[in-house]
């Protein structure tokens, strides 16, 4: 796999993302633009925290995790993974970790606080058509009772094409695809970006999640080979142990072509090491919602 150097980093990569974040004016002026409100104050919960609400439950880490003045708590991230299955139950489980972070032990539940997953995606969502998708608990019934829980997730597209949000947000998104910078918001943005790519900390830092990250993926593709290999014997066990080997072998690569499409691997990349066409790798993407 490649993976990005920190020369080639923008704004739609995560990492550089919340850096830039990291300057109030800018994230307390995001906020605002993102969701057309007003806001007085921010204060950041913590930087890049991770939530761990026990021993057993998966963590949670915010890179982009603040509070504004009335005690509303917005979560933002870059998103540049396409597997939207994965990234709306990524919401339901970031809502039930802040909830049981933020409520302690006996306080009551309106003590819970409102709050703002926002996910902005530089591909197509959902219907593919609007750049804006809002989501509230609503009644099936009668679609005008709320719910009124205070939770709600919201996703961006930057490859949005209805005229449905406000000129400053779609020159945001717009930046964020790849266009110049057109409003002070987004010069002081793109000035952020400069000198984030500048700093030496943070491409070391940046060197070392790679490392890190490309380690994960390696062991990822091992475990994926394993497992495959694994079931293809224990199928092919009434077959034959040449089938069930042949099989192991085909799941195991199998996993190694998604696992390399999740990471954004070029389809030529793969192709190259696994002998497959782009043609069939892409109708393999296609199928598992990955392209």
């Amino acid at each position: 796999m490649r993976i990005k150097s920190f020369d080639e980093l923008t704004i739609q990569d995560n990492f550089i993302f919340q850096k830039v974040m990291l300057k109030k004016h800018i994230c307390k002026a995001v906020l605002e633009r993102l969701l057309d409100i007003s806001i007085k104050d921010i204060v950041y919960i913590q930087e890049e925290k991770t939530l761990d609400v026990s021993l057993e439950t998966k963590s949670v880490r915010l890179d982009v995790y603040v509070n504004d003045d009335k005690g509303t708590v917005f979560n933002i991230e870059m998103q540049t993974s396409k597997d939207m299955e994965e990234l709306v139950k990524r919401t339901r489980f970031y809502q039930s970790i802040l909830d049981m972070y933020h409520l302690q032990k006996g306080q009551k539940y309106m003590m819970l606080n409102d709050s703002y997953i926002i996910f902005i995606c530089t591909f197509p969502v959902f219907t593919g058509h609007r750049h804006k998708y809002t989501f509230k608990n609503v009644c099936i019934e009668e679609h005008d009772i709320l719910l009124n829980d205070g939770a709600t997730k919201l996703f961006l597209s930057t490859k949005g094409k209805m005229d449905d949000i406000s000129k400053p947000l779609q020159r945001f998104l717009e930046y964020v695809d790849g266009h110049a910078a057109t409003d002070d918001l987004l010069r002081d943005i793109e000035s952020a970006v400069n000198e984030a790519k500048h700093c030496e900390a943070w491409r070391e830092e940046y060197s070392m999640l790679s490392m890190d990250h490309y380690t994960y993926w390696k062991e990822g593709v091992a475990e994926g080979r394993a497992e495959g290999l694994a079931e293809g014997l224990a199928e092919g066990k009434a077959a034959g142990l040449a089938e069930g080997e042949a099989r192991g072998k085909a799941a195991a690569k199998a996993e190694v072509i998604l696992q390399m499409l999740r990471e954004n691997v070029s389809l030529e990349m793969i192709a190259k090491f696994t002998n497959l066409t782009v043609e069939e790798i892409n109708e393999m993407g296609k199928a598992h919602a990955l392209i």
